[in-house]
């Protein structure tokens, strides 16, 4: 009996050892991914890069084939140097994308502070979630479905916005990601410490998009609120 106590213990215990392992990996991980997005938005800027602006639907239906097609490689190749590859040129690509909303937050007086404003507030909320899933002993991972859901659901309002153009739908939509890729941010962190997730490619991968989809959103928000043209 004492020797099935040991063995549970050292078992608990290289447990804990793994999810803090890839906690910081994926941490590691996350900080220099944002380089290749920074670089990427920067490239952008400086080539004033668009994506397909004349056709926004097709434009929008080809970036997701493309983000999809680097996150189908990056998950296959998971667990090889080819998956950390591959997730920093997907990060590349996204801060090209970044670059389109950056360009028009640069067109106000005050662009620069706004994009300080939403990188802080991203920051912010980042760290917020991080240490409520670090810290809380909660289990978060019941909260998958209903987001998913949501995702879905912002997916679909997104893709019909496109065609209607309705302001106020822009930034409810950019309202709603604020609070749904927070709580993704609670839910991903969280399934690491929890030992759902044991792959720091992959985490990492679902953590950056997170941050960055709450970037661009409060960015969105921000600009539609405090943009200055003076």
């Amino acid at each position: 009996m004492q020797i099935d106590f040991q063995v549970a213990g050292q078992g608990s215990r290289e447990l804990v050892l793994q999810q803090n392992r890839v906690l910081r990996n994926t941490y590691m991980l996350l900080g220099l991914s944002m380089v290749p997005t920074v670089i990427g938005a920067l490239v952008g800027i400086q080539l004033q890069f668009s994506f397909l602006a004349g056709s926004p639907f097709i434009a929008f239906m080809l970036f997701l084939g493309i983000a999809w097609g680097f996150m189908w490689g990056i998950e296959k190749n998971k667990d090889s140097g080819l998956g950390v590859a591959l997730l920093l040129g997907f990060t590349f690509f996204m801060g090209l994308m970044l670059s389109r909303i950056l360009q028009v937050a640069l067109g106000f007086s005050n662009g620069g502070s706004m994009i300080a404003l939403a990188a802080g507030g991203t920051g912010a909320i980042f760290a917020t979630m991080a240490t409520i899933a670090s810290v809380s002993k909660r289990d978060f991972s019941g909260m998958g479905k209903f987001l998913f859901v949501g995702m879905i659901v912002v997916l679909l309002a997104a893709v019909a916005n496109i065609f209607f153009q309705i302001p106020a739908l822009s930034l409810t939509i950019a309202a709603v990601v604020v609070v749904l890729f927070s709580a993704y941010i609670l839910y991903d962190i969280s399934r690491i410490v929890q030992g759902g997730e044991t792959n720091y490619i992959s985490a990492t991968l679902a953590v950056h998009l997170d941050v960055y989809n709450v970037f661009v959103s409060l960015l969105q928000l921000i600009m539609a609120f405090t943009g200055d043209r003076d």
